[in-house]
C-alpha cells in the first residue's frame, strides 16, 4: 500500500490526512526502519506492508470507535507504537501514555514522539500486572488499547485495570477473535467489564481479516487483579 493509496483508502472511511500528518507518516516510517537495525520492533520493514498492517491497521479502530469524544488513551505492550502512535497522528488533542516493558523500546518511542512533534505522550518502562495496581495508572483512564500482545482472556487482566468506570477497552484482533472472545467471557465479567460489539474487516490491499472489539468497563476492577507478574499467562480466567 503507497502513501498515497493510504490517503485514499482512510478517506474512503472518513479519516482525512493532512499534508503535514502525511510527513509524520513518512518520518515515523524512517524512524522505525532506523531503528529497527539497533533494536527489534518489527519484522514487517517493506514500506507498503508498513504503511497498511502497522498504520492503516492501527488507525482502524477509529472506524469504530469516536477518539474525538474521549481525552485519556493508554496503550499496553505498545511495541514500536501500535495502535496509540498513528492515532494519535490523527487525533492530536489525545493525551497517550504508552506502556512497555522493554526499555530499549520506549527510548524508541519517546525519541519517535519528540521527532515527530507529539504533544502529551508519556512512556513509561513497566509491566501492566504491575502498573495496573498503582494508583497513578488504575481506573484513570478513557479508553484502554491493545494490539497483538496475548490471548483476550490474559489481555484483559493486563488492560481493564487501567479503565474508568465508563470507559472503554478497545482490543485490536485478528481473523480468530470470536473464540478468544467465548474465551474471555468470564474474565471480562470478572474484570468489571461487558463487550459491547465485534467488528470485522479486510485490510484493502493484503485482503486478511481483521477484528476490533469494543469491551465497556461498567464497574472499576476488583481489588486482587490485576495478579502479580506472570500468573494471568500461567492461570488465565476460565
Amino acid at each position: 500500500m503507497e502513501p498515497t493509496i493510504f490517503q485514499e483508502k482512510l478517506a474512503e472511511r472518513g479519516v482525512t490526512l493532512t499534508a503535514g500528518q502525511m510527513g509524520q507518516f513518512e518520518k515515523y516510517y524512517t524512524m522505525l526502519v532506523e531503528w529497527n537495525e539497533k533494536i527489534n520492533l518489527t519484522a514487517i520493514t517493506e514500506k507498503g506492508d508498513v504503511y497498511e498492517k502497522h498504520f492503516f491497521d492501527s488507525i482502524s479502530a477509529s472506524f469504530f470507535f469516536d477518539f474525538s469524544k474521549v481525552e485519556t488513551l493508554i496503550d499496553i505492550g505498545a511495541g514500536a507504537g501500535f495502535p496509540s502512535l498513528p492515532i494519535k497522528i490523527i487525533y492530536p488533542h489525545l493525551r497517550v501514555t504508552i506502556v512497555d516493558s522493554l526499555n530499549k523500546r520506549i527510548t524508541f518511542l519517546q525519541q519517535l514522539a519528540q521527532e515527530l512533534g507529539l504533544q502529551d505522550v508519556a512512556c513509561v518502562h513497566g509491566r501492566a500486572e504491575e502498573l495496573g495496581i498503582n494508583p497513578q495508572y488504575r481506573d484513570r483512564f478513557d479508553v484502554v488499547t491493545a494490539r497483538a500482545v496475548a490471548r483476550l482472556n490474559i489481555l484483559s487482566e493486563f488492560c481493564l485495570p487501567f479503565a474508568k468506570a465508563g470507559g472503554v477497552f478497545l482490543v485490536l484482533k485478528g481473523a480468530d477473535a470470536s473464540n478468544e472472545l467465548d474465551e474471555a467471557k468470564k474474565a471480562i465479567k470478572t474484570l468489571g467489564g461487558k463487550t459491547e460489539k465485534m467488528e470485522s474487516f479486510q485490510l484493502p490491499n493484503e485482503q486478511s481479516e481483521r477484528s476490533i472489539i469494543l469491551i465497556h468497563k461498567l464497574f472499576q476492577t476488583p481489588k486482587g487483579y490485576p495478579r502479580k507478574a506472570g500468573t494471568p499467562a500461567k492461570k488465565p480466567i476460565v
